[in-house]
């Protein structure tokens, strides 16, 4: 993953509410919701929740599908796991992070 996509999928997480709306599909699955469901389950206004899963979808965050007359979201796994990938590829100098010891210094507390 590029640097600037990684920062563009940071900056839309980087707010409460797409935080919020993001980890709803993460936890929905492939399935994903409809946007009447998350308006719904998360008390967001229609206007505010078309804005945000926007900022989402411009970032790939989120991918937007049409069953009917309804839209359902879901995360982009692909795209979240090319984050995380890239944010612990140099992750305790290249080596295995299986415990807190091994990336955390003691004396730095």
């Amino acid at each position: 993953m590029e640097m600037n996509i990684a920062i563009k999928a940071l900056a839309a997480l980087a707010q409460e509410t797409r935080l919020t709306i993001f980890r709803a599909l993460v936890q929905a699955g492939e399935s994903g919701l409809s946007a009447g469901q998350l308006a719904k389950e998360l008390n967001i206004p229609n206007a505010t929740l078309s804005f945000h899963l926007k900022e989402l979808s411009h970032a790939e965050l989120i991918i937007a599908r049409q069953e009917s007359r309804f839209i359902f979201y879901s995360a982009n796994f692909a795209t979240m796991n090319k984050l995380l990938s890239y944010l612990t590829e140099n992750c305790c100098a290249g080596t295995s992070c299986n415990t807190i010891d091994v990336c955390c210094d003691e004396k730095s507390s």
